[in-house]
């Protein structure tokens, strides 16, 4: 619309004479574009999408709301200019009647959003989540649905800790068979690493090229979570890669991250991602041509509008096969290849970068890369998330200790939202728990607490979108359910539960129960919308494991527990580390998580103390003994609990 409306000059005199026109980056403006996504959703039959045009009374009340309109007439739709015209005229002859109706619709969408009372959660709602999920399974391509098909990296979450609470085998089975085959289709960047927003086909084949920081985000969590329980090395190498994209191409110099990448390049979406077989020949030998075409479906009639989308929907041991060569020398080809293909495609004009720091999606991205250095022990993602979290420190906190939500070219404004709070928080908790500075616990335990003072909602529990001290909109607006980035309400209840257990503080615990049970209800109507907050129940009916780690950071030792301890799946864990026991002598701070407290090396030795409610086993120093301490039966017993019904935290 833009293109063909905005910069119109014909329709933009129109608007100009007629209108206060206002653009809106949802981005940026979160607050407004979940109130009046609300409003298109009701005045269309629930449904909504973007672009998104509403016209608005000068007190802000939507009375008529749409998505796409085209320039003219077409598409049995009006052309915006007919629209304009008719909403000008009705302004004039019958401006009562429209602000009625705005009116009526602003109560409505006050009513939408007021809390149902409170109701426990039980954690059986994970299972009934999960056959939610199996009935819509697509057996033939992994997903969920058709059409197109979004990553669903809470869902995925959501299955591997319903296999590991029941053992069942179609939950990892689901898992398992979309993370394969999001990998091997053309939403993945088969050679630069990283995702593409979604697939407009249902086989992960043709991809919308924009790749959102957001996402890549998500599911780098959604590979190594899935690493971890399969030992699949495919799984493992594609969260590698999506880690090392982000650091390559999607982090600014001071060490914050882009948002994101357009789809068009020269006019074109995807010019930048797509082949043909003499573009390939161009840059690698005939045999390495060959073998790389064959491979990744490079033809010459192509796959997407003439060219090819490099997707691999054979393995390796069937296109050598084929090739009459063995698999190890079809690899090996692959491996040599692929770089300089991608060489040549960084030739090519790429995508424009959307450059601007957003701090909820930085805080995604900095705990993802700590979960990546956790598992994976690469150092260089812990370094990044290090320099990430330092420069938000430095360049988003307002000097009141509130958080801004944007950043670009020098300037931070806006204050933040509920999601960049705790998106943040969590990414912080994650950096600590990874091996991070202690300095971003107690970074993320000063947000939980401001989250609390400016957030919360006293009388119907849970969370708003926006601090109480907001700009004054049409209304104060509340989300439990998931959408592209988990429920801010859940993750937020996420940090409180992980610091209850973390600090002995029953309050935490408490607003952490408070804040799910706001939507308990709808959870159970819906609990496959509710995904994050089921994880959130299952950590609190659950409680974590506790991980102490006592030991210097470059002794291989030390390192060696790290590493057995990685591998092992623990979605409910707290890990705490340091030195020794002197750094949590009489004089330490109170807010220092007390789970290293009198935990020392053993004989001189680094150790792992592995406890549950701050109750530890005996010390472990041989890695060998690491796994058998952590791996455990399912926990379907646990199944009947309630959130209120759990015993509570213990100091």
């Amino acid at each position: 619309m833009e293109r063909e409306s905005f910069e119109d000059e014909g329709i933009a005199a129109r608007m100009n004479a007629s209108f206060v026109c206002v653009k809106v980056d949802r981005e940026e403006r979160p607050d407004l574009d979940e109130i009046y996504m609300a409003a298109t959703q009701a005045m269309n039959a629930g449904q909504g999408g973007w672009p998104m045009t509403v016209f608005l009374t000068p007190d802000q009340q939507p009375f008529f709301a749409g998505t796409y309109f085209p320039p003219t007439d077409s598409y049995g739709r009006p052309g915006f200019g007919t629209l304009l015209a008719r909403i000008s005229r009705l302004w004039s002859e019958k401006r009562d009647e429209l602000v009625a109706q705005a009116a009526q619709l602003s109560h409505h969408l006050h009513l939408q959003i007021r809390p149902a009372p409170p109701h426990a959660v039980a954690v059986d709602q994970l299972g009934v989540a999960v056959r939610q999920l199996a009935r819509d399974f697509d057996a033939a391509h992994g997903g969920f649905g058709g059409a197109p098909k979004f990553p669903p990296s809470t869902a995925l979450s959501l299955l591997l800790r319903h296999h590991r609470r029941t053992g069942d085998a179609n939950s990892l089975h689901m898992a398992h068979r979309t993370l394969t085959a999001m990998a091997r289709g053309g939403m993945y960047d088969q050679v630069g690493g990283g995702f593409c927003r979604y697939s407009v086909d249902d086989r992960w084949l043709v991809p919308h090229f924009e790749k959102m920081l957001y996402d890549n985000a998500l599911l780098a969590r959604a590979y190594l979570a899935g690493w971890q329980v399969t030992k699949d090395p495919f799984l493992r190498r594609v969260a590698a890669e999506i880690l090392d994209y982000v650091l390559r191409e999607m982090t600014a110099a001071e060490g914050a991250f882009h948002s994101a990448t357009d789809a068009d390049s020269e006019g074109e979406e995807g010019r930048f991602y797509v082949w043909t077989p003499a573009q390939v020949e161009a840059v690698l030998d005939p045999a390495e041509a060959r073998r790389f075409c064959a491979y990744y479906q490079v033809t010459s009639s192509g796959n997407w509008e003439g060219r090819s989308i490099l997707n691999t929907p054979r393995t390796v041991e069937q296109v050598a096969s084929t090739l009459g060569i063995s698999p190890q020398e079809l690899q090996a080809s692959l491996e040599a290849a692929r770089p300089k293909i991608h060489a040549a495609r960084l030739r090519r004009v790429p995508p424009g970068l959307d450059d601007k720091v957003l701090t909820a999606w930085n805080g995604l991205m900095i705990g993802s890369l700590a979960e990546g250095h956790r598992v994976l022990r690469d150092r260089r993602f812990l370094e990044a998330a290090e320099r990430a979290a330092g420069f938000l420190r430095g360049a988003l906190v307002r000097q009141d200790g509130g958080l801004y939500r944007t950043h670009r070219a020098g300037r931070s404004h806006l204050h933040a939202y509920l999601e960049d709070y705790a998106y943040l928080a969590e990414g912080l908790l994650d950096l600590y728990e990874a091996g991070g500075s202690a300095v971003h616990f107690a970074e993320a335990l000063r947000l939980a607490e401001r989250m609390l003072r400016d957030f919360a909602d006293p009388a119907g529990g849970g969370f708003y979108s926006t601090a109480a001290d907001h700009e004054e909109l049409l209304l104060r607006h509340r989300e439990g359910t998931d959408g592209a980035t988990p429920s801010a309400n859940a993750v937020a209840a996420s940090v409180l539960g992980r610091l209850a257990f973390h600090l002995g503080r029953e309050e935490f615990r408490a607003a952490s129960e408070t804040a799910i049970a706001a939507y308990g209800t709808l959870i159970e109507r819906h609990p496959r919308a509710f995904a994050r907050s089921i994880e959130v129940v299952d950590f609190l009916a659950d409680g974590p494991v506790e991980l102490a780690f006592v030991g210097g950071a470059g002794d291989e030792r030390h390192e060696a527990l790290w590493r057995e301890a990685a591998a092992v799946y623990l979605p409910n864990r707290l890990v705490a580390h340091g030195l020794g026991s002197e750094e949590a002598g009489p004089g330490a701070d109170s807010n220092v998580p007390p789970l290293m407290r009198g935990k020392g090396l053993v004989s001189g030795e680094p150790a792992l103390y592995v406890c549950r409610d701050f109750s530890c086993q005996s010390p472990i120093t041989r890695p060998a003994e690491v796994a058998a301490a952590l791996v455990r039966a399912p926990v379907a017993a646990a199944e009947s609990n309630r959130l209120g019904d759990l015993h509570s935290v213990s100091a």
